[in-house]
């Protein structure tokens, strides 16, 4: 997404600014950490609560907005800032597509992986702003042209990791896999009380 779909400058970028809407998800956390490490790109996270905003700088935000509130005013607070010409949305609500329709620079682009309610596209009309999906497997599924491609960049995150130059998502460990422990991450969920990647053990 980031750099296919974005395009994201390897190396450069530092005069613009990404916006990565969806807490310390897993997506987000992967996402923000790609941008700081393989780019310049000033980055913008967002979180609601104390534990989120932590993550969210830990894995190489510059900035973490709360996105409960208005995101436009937060952005303007910030002095200085390059245009935001990227937006990553893991979570796009109706409310949150207002947001990104007013704070995207002219000619920007917006990437979305969640699957929305439909979207009013006249609000993004006049700015020329592109709508890009993200989709892991749409190259192999479609046999594209560019195919062996996903097996690159597979490639190059697993040497990432292994270095140490991308840590792996949050884990929330739920232990044990049984009824209780299964309610409790369903309700966590439904409260939005998890960060990264809910794990259970003892299959």
């Amino acid at each position: 997404m980031l750099f296919d779909r974005l395009q994201l400058s390897v190396n450069g970028d530092a005069d613009q600014t990404l916006l990565m809407l969806g807490g310390a998800g897993g997506v987000p956390c992967m996402a923000i950490q790609l941008a700081r490490t393989l780019s310049r790109v000033n980055i913008i996270g967002t979180a609601s609560r104390q534990e989120s905003v932590r993550a969210v700088r830990g894995f190489g935000a510059h900035y973490v907005l709360d996105h409960s509130c208005a995101l436009a005013p937060q952005v303007a607070s910030l002095a200085g800032l390059p245009p935001i010409t990227r937006i990553f949305s893991t979570y796009t609500t109706p409310s949150a597509w207002e947001n990104m329709a007013e704070i995207i620079a002219p000619q920007g682009r917006i990437g979305l992986i969640d699957d929305p309610e439909p979207l009013d596209l006249r609000l993004i009309k006049f700015k020329s702003v592109s709508v890009h999906w993200e989709a892991m497997f749409t190259r192999p599924m479609h046999a594209t042209a560019d195919m062996s491609k996903q097996h690159d960049i597979l490639n190059k995150l697993s040497c990432m990791l292994d270095s140490g130059k991308l840590k792996p998502p949050l884990l929330a460990e739920y232990g044990r896999l049984n009824a209780k422990a299964l309610r409790r991450a369903h309700e966590d969920m439904e409260n939005k009380n998890v960060n990264g990647k809910i794990v259970f053990s003892g299959f």
